[in-house]
């Protein structure tokens, strides 16, 4: 049990510092590092965004089974871990694709024109941020006293 509530804690912590150092940090930044282009930057931007994708499923696979073990999770933890997987596949499988094929468009030399899609992908990841940090809170109210 000990391991669980330790897991609980740990998982969304290491998502929430890869979210924040990745996409709010890092994407933005290189593109001001000298002698990077922006298809450059994009090429670099998908392949970053690939690999956080990934670690954002690992993660929140192994805290969903950790949620399944005892001690069981309060209702309103389960409805932040549904809103979670309901994100993360919102952001991989429906924003991300679009987005790679305007990537696409401008590492050929084109201009797509203009799109929200960068907006809602950021939007999608201010969400993750509020969901993980609203079941650390929780997470953290439910230790036990000693």
């Amino acid at each position: 049990m000990r391991l669980t509530v330790s897991l609980r804690l740990i998982l969304p912590s290491l998502w929430l510092g890869l979210v924040i150092a990745l996409s709010f940090i890092e994407a933005p930044l290189k593109f001001q590092a000298p002698g990077i282009t922006v298809p450059l930057g994009l090429g670099i931007g998908r392949l970053m965004f690939f690999a956080l994708a990934i670690g954002g499923w690992v993660l929140l696979i192994a805290l969903t089974i950790t949620a399944l073990r005892p001690p069981r999770p309060a209702r309103a933890d389960v409805v932040v871990l549904a809103g979670l997987w309901v994100v993360l596949a919102v952001q991989t499988f429906v924003i991300r694709p679009p987005l790679n094929a305007r990537s696409d468009i401008v590492i050929a030399g084109g201009d797509p024109g203009d799109s929200p899609l960068h907006y809602l992908y950021i939007a999608s990841d201010v969400l993750i941020v509020a969901l993980l940090v609203v079941w650390l809170v929780r997470a953290v109210r439910a230790l036990p006293v000693r």
